[in-house]
């Protein structure tokens, strides 16, 4: 399937990051989000690159996810990392898209299997988690139970297109590929500034020493946002349902006060 439409649904951090990559790859972008605020500004900004790049993208703001995914051939779902949120979203994007469009969930620990059962299509279900972009031009890609190889087919070709290289994986699990590496890193941070062993600052030094890397792993979980690393966490223990897996209290703590990290003002470091 060639495409050339696609839509976003759910503007946040990486909603945004997935819209952007695609408009300066020449695709036409339907976005929506049920928050408004600053959506009007980031169109305007994304345009103003599209154009400097030579780009023949476009983004268009669309005020109902049915008019959104109307004439889509690719959909990426990338609301909140609820199961039941995402399920019934899927489901209204089924009804409302053409029937050769390509519904892809961003989740970033949420198996597709889990979502396909809330679409009719689900040979044309995928999962691709993209990580921060561009700094990380990555996606995991993975099927449902019931997905076809043309599906799989586009998706490869379709993160090919955007200069992602794509993660593939041959067997579902929570967290796919990468973040499942990073799970474990975080839940041992965590529990290391939550038992008072050492500050956070003494962590993210040892991480920045060691990789060699700008930022460490308290300030990596601030750019993606408390909320969503305690959301994700929350998933794994009603996997497990492990008393160890559950998330700690200092955490939902933080979420509870608005402690969000970058986008609130303030998470384990503050910010402007």
């Amino acid at each position: 399937m060639t495409i050339k439409n696609v839509s976003v649904i759910g503007i946040g951090v990486l909603g945004k990051q997935i819209a952007e990559r695609a408009a300066l790859c020449n695709y036409k972008v339907h976005i929506f989000d049920v928050n408004r605020t600053g959506l009007r500004d980031f169109v305007k900004n994304t345009l103003k690159k599209v154009r400097e790049k030579g780009s023949k993208g476009e983004l268009i703001i669309h005020y109902s996810l049915s008019e959104a995914v109307s004439n889509a051939d690719l959909i990426v779902e990338a609301v909140p990392e609820k199961l039941e949120l995402k399920k019934e979203v899927f489901t209204q994007i089924d009804q409302a898209a053409p029937s050769h469009a390509i519904i892809a969930t961003n989740s970033s620990s949420i198996p597709v299997s889990r979502l396909e059962d809330a679409v009719k299509r689900s040979d044309k279900v995928l999962n691709i988690h993209f990580y921060k972009i561009p700094e990380q031009p990555m996606a995991d890609i993975a099927r449902g139970t019931k997905t076809s190889d043309e599906t799989f087919e586009d998706g490869l070709n379709w993160l090919a297109s955007l200069e992602i290289s794509p993660l593939v994986v041959k067997k579902e699990c929570l967290g796919f590929v990468f973040n499942r590496v990073w799970r474990a890193i975080k839940k041992e941070c965590l529990q290391i500034w939550a038992g008072g062993y050492a500050d956070k600052e003494e962590v993210d030094k040892a991480w920045k020493i060691f990789t060699g890397m700008s930022i460490g792993p308290f300030g990596l979980m601030d750019r993606a946002g408390l909320d969503v690393i305690y959301d994700v966490e929350m998933m794994y223990y009603k996997e497990s349902g492990d008393q160890r897996d559950q998330p700690l209290q200092m955490l939902k703590e933080m979420v509870d006060r608005g402690e969000l990290g970058v986008k609130s003002g303030k998470g384990f470091y503050p910010y402007e």
